[in-house]
């Protein structure tokens, strides 16, 4: 009789309580996109080995400079951010001009939340991504290295 010389090892949350690497990625001409793909495959654990889909494994990610991210193409004056309050006449639209103006973070947010999974768990994996503006940032206590 022939066994398994192997197992399919499945990770568990208790795994990872208190486990995690913090990163520091700077955006200053940074693309957009590439960086948030990045960005939202460490949140999600994928660049480990012990890599889980229906477990959060990733790690801790701060962003700095999010307002030197770089746009392509035509994106920086023809792309429009949609809210929608629920109510009739609710909806707003806003320009990526303006969201730079404004709140440069949230287009870096908006781009990297769309990555992750639309659930608990999707929600669970973005509470560990901060976004600043500017080169410092609050989290030097956890030692954070820097993510190529």
């Amino acid at each position: 009789m022939k066994t398994l010389s192997y197992k399919t090892i499945s990770a568990k949350k208790s795994d990872f309580d208190g486990k995690r690497k913090w990163y520091v990625v700077d955006a200053d001409g940074a693309t957009l996109g590439r960086l948030s793909t990045k960005v939202a495959s460490v949140l999600k654990g994928k660049h480990k080995p012990s890599f889980t889909s229906h477990v959060d494994t990733g790690d801790f990610v701060i962003i700095i400079n999010a307002e030197r991210v770089r746009l392509t193409g035509k994106k920086s004056t023809t792309k429009e951010y949609q809210t929608y309050s629920g109510y009739p006449g609710g909806q707003k639209i806003k320009t990526t001009k303006e969201l730079f103006t404004n709140k440069p973070e949230y287009i870096l947010e908006h781009a990297i939340k769309g990555m992750l999974p639309k659930n608990s768990l999707g929600r669970q994996m973005f509470r560990k991504c901060f976004v600043y503006t500017g080169a410092e940032h609050p989290h030097g206590a956890q030692k954070p290295e820097t993510l190529k």
